[in-house]
């Protein structure tokens, strides 16, 4: 086979020249291409593809009214559960204020009797102490007065020899103290 050189003719040439839309012998044949094949795409679009893109666009619509009608649903749940948190946490600090304010009470009462307790043991003591003293007192007394008679008579004993007896030396010493 061999190649032969393709000759055109100047009417050949002319026909196969150029983007064939642009030729204008076919533009009736393709006004009437393009009027069929849109006439078809709408009747496919307007028939299948347009109900179903409907009824996506609805149930995403619906789908999105019931997650946000469950959203908010949630939120009021939220809020009334925060509520009720909120009630009884101020029930529970007002619960938990009255029962320290109870035992403060308490404490201040046992404190008390505690304290008029210690008030009477001490006044107790003191008396008890003011007594022995008041008894050391008087004992110290007796002994400073027979001290002082056992000392008068001994004094008189030295000084002018006479024997004092002990009832002429505690005459003479409460005559003295008197």
């Amino acid at each position: 086979m061999s190649a032969e050189p393709v000759t055109h003719t100047g009417t050949e040439a002319q026909h196969s020249a150029g983007f064939p839309p642009f030729k204008t012998e076919s533009f009736p044949s393709q006004i009437f291409w393009l009027v069929v094949t849109f006439a078809a795409l709408f009747i496919v679009l307007w028939r299948l593809a347009g109900p179903r893109i409907a009824g996506v666009i609805g149930a995403r619509k619906g789908q999105i009214e019931g997650d946000l009608a469950a959203a908010e649903k949630h939120r009021a749940d939220a809020e009334a559960a925060l509520a009720a948190y909120e009630t009884a946490l101020a029930d529970a600090r007002v619960k938990a204020h009255a029962e320290a304010e109870a035992n403060r009470k308490v404490i201040e009462a046992e404190v008390e009797k505690a304290k008029a307790e210690a008030d009477a043991e001490a006044r107790e003591a003191a008396a008890k102490a003011e007594a022995g003293i008041a008894a050391a007192r008087a004992e110290a007394a007796t002994h400073v007065t027979k001290a002082a008679q056992d000392a008068a008579a001994d004094i008189v004993n030295r000084l002018i020899g006479v024997t004092v007896t002990s009832e002429q030396a505690e005459a003479a010493v409460k005559a003295v103290g008197a």
